[in-house]
């Protein structure tokens, strides 16, 4: 501003007096010039890769994306300081109500213990699943997301959407998850105590498909929290702030963000691959 006025023929020494900055902080400022801005040239891309998910993404998103399908040399913390200077940034996740649906209602059918004991580790994709009901509030009512989720290859393997949680909901995720399991594999199924992973039908289903059933201490929602951060993901990406017309566009979009989290959300834990990729690599070593 001083530098606007003085060229407009206003006294330098008056600016000065006027807004209280030193002669020597503005004539160091001057010299200096205006701070460029920071990988100019990336800036179209990050914007593009921000705006793929309604809330947006963090700063090792955004890194990852541009060194898989750009071939950019760029850190992490560059990333952040061009976000930073473009004025975006992915809200950091908080304590919400986001969970509480609670499927538990006691034993009411077949229980099992909890074999995995927090250990969410895994080499490759078919090892470890992990299974859960999460809602969503809408005006018009709730819908609730029920998902089978990979924990080696961070896929999304099998969904279901709907307006209930009820059993329905599992049958139509296990009619999508069950075809899927490799012939001969014997994965990990983790879940809750919820009175759906003890029906008769779910688990009868899941043992003729030979996949092992686990599932989490009663009232200790970490014993699954492999799943409960998809679920926070989810939340904070797609859902936070987020008003849908009707449980159809809600569902056809949840859908469009699950197809997103598989195929271009890339993975930490996945030196930067994208599930799919991450899976279709160890078949390829398989």
């Amino acid at each position: 501003m001083i530098r606007e006025l003085s060229g407009e023929g206003h006294k330098l020494a008056d600016l000065l007096a006027a807004s209280g900055v030193p002669a020597s902080t503005y004539h160091y400022n001057k010299a200096k010039g205006p701070k460029a801005p920071t990988r100019p040239e990336l800036w179209e891309d990050v914007a593009e890769i921000f705006s793929r998910t309604a809330n947006g993404c963090g700063h090792r998103q955004i890194a990852m994306c541009l060194r898989a399908k750009k071939g950019v040399c760029i850190a992490d913390k560059t990333a952040l300081k061009i976000m930073h200077e473009m004025g975006v940034s992915c809200g950091i996740r908080r304590e919400t109500d986001y969970h509480k649906y609670n499927s538990y209602k006691g034993v009411v059918g077949e229980t099992f213990e909890n074999l995995l004991d927090r250990d969410f580790s895994a080499d490759g994709p078919w090892q470890k699943l992990g299974t859960d009901v999460t809602e969503f509030k809408q005006v018009w009512g709730k819908g609730y997301l029920a998902p089978a989720y990979d924990f080696g290859s961070k896929e999304i393997v099998a969904w279901s959407i709907s307006e209930h949680p009820d059993m329905m909901q599992q049958k139509e995720m296990l009619a999508m998850l069950l075809p899927k399991v490799p012939a001969g594999s014997s994965p990990i199924m983790q879940s809750d105590m919820g009175w759906q992973y003890q029906h008769e039908f779910y688990c009868n289903a899941l043992r003729e498909a030979g996949i092992i059933q686990s599932m989490s201490r009663k009232g200790n929602c970490i014993d699954n929290g492999a799943t409960e951060q998809v679920f926070g993901h989810i939340k904070d990406e797609f859902f936070r702030g987020q008003e849908f017309p009707d449980f159809e566009t809600f569902k056809a979009e949840l859908e469009e963000y699950i197809i997103h989290w598989n195929t271009k959300r890339r993975q930490v834990k996945l030196k930067g691959l994208t599930p799919e990729e991450f899976r279709n690599q160890s078949l390829r070593v398989a």
